[in-house]
């Protein structure tokens, strides 16, 4: 998850080279932070709770699986529709906006000027004629002819079209500018000629505080793509407890993102179609001193099964195997049982005090032993509720389940790594 912004070569030759020494970071704003544009002073802990458990199921449709020197940098993501935003900067002069940085797909978009459709946005629009770095891709180009779903213009400049699974789009021109990513040092790191989509037809449940996507897939045009040998292929966050909403985390890049140390395990990183998504393989649950083994998804049976999605708030898990899940956590709960928000089918009653059984998710070579504000969230005043669901097909392990831990992507090595970390630390 990343960002962007330079206008003077001699300074983002400067900020490389000190990014190689050392790297940099960005702040990383939850949606419920002040700081965030999202933030809504009138509502309640519940409140947000539940918006972010409705965000998570409407987000899981994507998951329907039809459709040089090394540089360290880290970058800012606020929480969105159960993602995160990420702060950037786009063309020279820079031009600051603010994007939902989704795991779950790859182009790197914002709105532009002129636009003949577009969703309301409070922040004025990229205008590319403004940035004398921007430039058009032809339809001969690689970065096109390797895009799904792309036309050519009269001009013979490149078209891209997306979707998403709950109808929203952007559609416009593939092109190429400097994209630049804040330090927290407060020196900025730039990117030329990263490939994006200058979006003039636009779509869907867009909200007015964003304008756009910043794609952190796995795909050939996401921005974790487009900087791997700038960062060597490595990506890392540590995403804080909804407790602490308001205050920064951090997705760390390069020499940064490498994890090490105590508590640390490392699971394969399995290379599936489509490319975009990052597939584990998930071969167990244990729930207290049951241990329930996976016998696959939709995604398959054994090798990459599961999704692993920073914007996906719950847990997801085909109904069967969760059902025994759900029962085995029951069946260690003495807590009154009561109706939760709808959709989500586990929860107590909050004034209960009862002990939250141990849950271990067993991937293939990493055993992740979560805490328990990874199994159960406060969801109101009288309810607490369990944050694995059931979903028909696809398993997603979400973001609350990975809270507290530093999450290392390593694209090169093809692994994943989790170490137990106290994330407002680090």
């Amino acid at each position: 998850m990343a960002a962007i912004v330079l206008a003077i070569l001699a300074l983002s030759t400067l900020c490389s080279i000190e990014a190689q020494k050392g790297g940099f970071s960005v702040e990383l704003i939850h949606r419920d932070s002040s700081k965030s544009p999202f933030y809504n002073p009138l509502e309640t802990t519940s409140d947000r709770v539940t918006n972010a458990l409705r965000r998570s199921f409407n987000r899981v449709h994507r998951f329907k699986t039809n459709s040089a020197p090394t540089t360290a940098a880290e970058s800012d993501l606020t929480a969105d529709s159960g993602e995160y935003l990420m702060k950037i900067s786009l063309g020279t002069p820079r031009f600051d906006i603010v994007a939902i940085a989704d795991t779950g797909s790859d182009l790197i978009w914002t709105q532009c000027k002129p636009c003949s459709q577009c969703f309301k946005q409070d922040a004025p629009f990229f205008d590319p004629s403004k940035s004398s770095t921007y430039r058009k891709i032809s339809c001969s180009a690689s970065q096109c002819i390797d895009l799904d779903r792309t036309s050519c213009s009269t001009d013979h400049s490149c078209q891209y079209a997306v979707s998403y699974g709950d109808s929203s789009f952007s559609d416009g021109d593939l092109a190429a500018d400097t994209l630049t990513l804040a330090s927290t040092t407060g020196r900025p790191v730039a990117f030329p000629k990263t490939v994006i989509g200058c979006g003039t037809f636009n779509g869907g449940t867009f909200n007015e505080k964003t304008s756009g996507i910043i794609g952190l897939g796995g795909g050939q045009v996401s921005l974790i793509s487009q900087l791997r040998t700038s960062v060597a292929g490595k990506f890392s966050y540590c995403l804080l407890p909804i407790s602490q909403a308001g205050n920064s985390s951090k997705i760390n890049f390069g020499s940064n993102a490498i994890v090490s140390g105590p508590g640390v395990v490392s699971t394969p990183l399995v290379k599936k179609s489509p490319d975009t998504f990052y597939f584990l393989t998930l071969e167990a649950i244990t729930v207290g001193t049951k241990r329930i083994k996976f016998t696959g998804s939709s995604l398959g049976s054994e090798e990459g099964n599961i999704i692993i999605d920073s914007g996906t708030t719950l847990t997801l898990l085909p109904s069967d195997f969760y059902s025994e899940v759900e029962s085995a956590m029951t069946s260690q709960i003495s807590a009154k049982r009561i109706e939760g928000p709808e959709g989500v089918s586990l929860c107590y009653n909050a004034k209960d005090e009862f002990k939250i059984p141990d849950v271990t998710v067993h991937f293939t070579n990493a055993d992740v032993k979560l805490k328990p504000l990874n199994t159960f969230i406060r969801v109101s005043d009288t309810a607490i509720c369990f944050t694995f669901n059931s979903l028909d097909g696809v398993a997603i392990y979400g973001n609350l389940s990975q809270m507290d831990f530093l999450i290392g992507y390593d694209t090169q090595e093809q692994t994943v790594s989790f170490q137990p970390t106290d994330c407002s630390k680090n």
